[in-house]
């Protein structure tokens, strides 16, 4: 390996099971983005609300959070946002915080067919039942449920009399899944069970039961630091909702199908998403009034497509300094634009951004004069020639010259599709507004009103197709996979050939459609 300087280095790898060999140890480390979303909500909380959250000294018990996690609005929350997650959560109703843990160590395959009984047992639905009173202590906090691996080495301590290192030797053996190993460490807990004076039956059901966690299950440790994680997400979400969402969105500004996401739930929550404006934007997300006194989020410069941070920070800058823009030249004649490209502000005008200084369709037409204004009012600055003397003799600013450019219209339907295209939603207003009313009229689902509790039933649903994939079966038969959305939410929409063929010429970007069709559950999503 050469780092750049002449210099050499060796690099080696080894697979995880030859460090173990070896007497390494091996170790994973997770780069989440959700804690710094926490730590950006815990810094936007403090200038918007002058409140100073440490977020080990939260309340554990906040009323608010489960609430919020018994609805299942768990969009942004950690671990928790997936469909089939949601539905769960919605089920369980978790009144504790280790409620949160046990369904996050579940919700994993193998162990995830004992959610429905971990539920109803919490609720009394179902008696809670052991598989040996001996089993009881161990199991009592998770309703009679395997939960962790540290349960299974408790059975195994407890069941066949092995020492807790031999115990983990045995879940890490079965782990593997390997026949002729499965087939020893059997042979082994039996005589263990024996020794103890189980009967082969119970000794039978219980290496049953604890199958199929020793590969799957976390240790309560994992799942506990998780849930960790979880509630302090959820905590901020339920108290600090305007807050957290822009950290949300300061940390995912680049990932336009993120930003859609947090600002449907934002509509959903009742939170106004400002658009972007040269007169009040920062260079990312921030907190605004509303003017009636709560919270809005308002759009930052750079999360438009084609705009760095280097374009739009002398832009802020100089209105921190001088105060807001009052026109096109004013801009022009402040601001050293050189930093910015054509294509950047040719994003920002489409966004809307520029908006406040002229109409949206002028100033795209007349960008060349615009950059020709400011190149030559940064030259004059620069040459000292911007200044002039008054009849007092004190300095005072040339005239600035006026641009009077010719307008040009754009259509509605282009500007939205340039602020869908550059900012990833629909800011001003949405293509589907227009028809929300009518679609409801026709007792039409809305894209963000469909859930899992819906799977299996056949449905109509309004939205506009937003996105359109082609492909062929295996036969050669043309189909689409769509994207409808609406106000509310996205969702993906599978027109198979029988469908297609019929109905080719409706599946276009922006066309409004009401389709019937049959709700299914793929990879959490509907």
């Amino acid at each position: 390996m050469s780092k750049g300087n002449g210099e050499g280095g060796v690099m080696t790898q080894f697979t995880m099971e030859d460090i173990a060999r070896i007497g390494l140890l091996k170790m994973d480390f997770l780069g989440l983005a959700n804690l710094t979303i926490l730590g950006k909500a815990r810094e936007i909380i403090g200038q918007s609300r002058g409140v100073d959250i440490d977020l080990h000294k939260i309340p554990m018990d906040d009323a608010k959070t489960f609430d919020l996690l018994s609805s299942g609005e768990t969009v942004g929350v950690f671990q928790l946002e997936g469909a089939g997650m949601r539905r769960y959560i919605k089920e369980l109703k978790p009144n504790t915080f280790s409620d949160i843990a046990a369904m996050i160590a579940l919700y994993r395959p193998g162990p995830m067919e004992h959610i429905p009984t971990f539920i109803k047992a919490k609720h009394g639905l179902e008696p809670i039942r052991y598989p040996h009173p001996a089993l009881a202590s161990i199991l009592e906090e998770t309703y009679g449920v395997i939960v962790y691996q540290d349960q299974v080495l408790f059975i195994v301590q407890a069941f066949a009399g092995y020492s807790l290192g031999q115990a983990d030797i045995f879940r890490k053996a079965m782990g593997k899944k390997i026949a002729a190993v499965m087939k020893k460490e059997k042979r082994n807990f039996v005589s263990g069970a024996k020794k103890l004076g189980y009967s082969a039956d119970v000794t039978d059901e219980v290496f049953a039961l604890i199958e199929p966690f020793a590969g799957y299950a976390f240790n309560k440790a994992h799942s506990f630091s998780y849930a960790l994680i979880a509630y302090q997400t959820a905590y901020l979400k339920a108290n600090y909702p305007a807050e957290y969402i822009t950290a949300f969105l300061v940390t995912h500004t680049d990932q336009l199908e993120k930003v859609a996401t947090a600002v449907a739930e934002c509509r959903r929550l009742g939170i106004e998403v400002l658009p972007p404006d040269i007169n009040r934007s920062q260079v990312s997300f921030c907190i605004e009034s509303d003017g009636e006194g709560k919270a809005a989020i308002r759009f930052g410069l750079n999360a438009i497509k084609n705009v760095g941070v280097g374009a739009v920070e002398p832009l802020v800058v100089e209105r921190q300094k001088g105060g807001q823009f009052k026109s096109i030249e004013d801009l022009c004649r402040r601001v050293d634009l050189r930093s910015m490209n054509r294509r950047a502000m040719e994003s920002l005008i489409k966004a809307g951004a520029l908006d406040c200084l002229g109409d949206r369709g002028t100033l795209l037409q007349n960008i060349g004069r615009i950059l020709a204004l400011a190149q030559r009012e940064q030259h004059l600055k620069e040459t000292g020639q911007s200044t002039m003397f008054d009849l007092w003799g004190e300095e005072v600013s040339a005239p600035l010259p006026s641009l009077d450019l010719p307008s040009a219209d754009i259509a509605t339907k282009e500007k939205l599709g340039w602020e869908r295209e550059l900012m990833g939603v629909y800011l001003s207003e949405h293509p589907f507004s227009a028809f929300a009313s009518k679609a409801a009229a026709g007792n039409a689902f809305l894209c963000g009103h469909i859930d899992a509790e819906l799977v299996g039933q056949t449905i109509p649903v309004a939205g506009m197709v937003a996105s359109v994939h082609n492909s062929f079966t295996r036969d050669q038969r043309p189909f689409a996979s769509a994207v409808l959305e609406d106000l509310d939410g996205r969702l993906e929409v599978m027109v198979w050939p029988r469908v297609y063929a019929d109905t080719r010429d409706l599946w276009q970007e922006g066309n409004i459609l009401l389709v019937e069709g049959k709700v299914r559950m793929r990879d959490d999503q509907v």
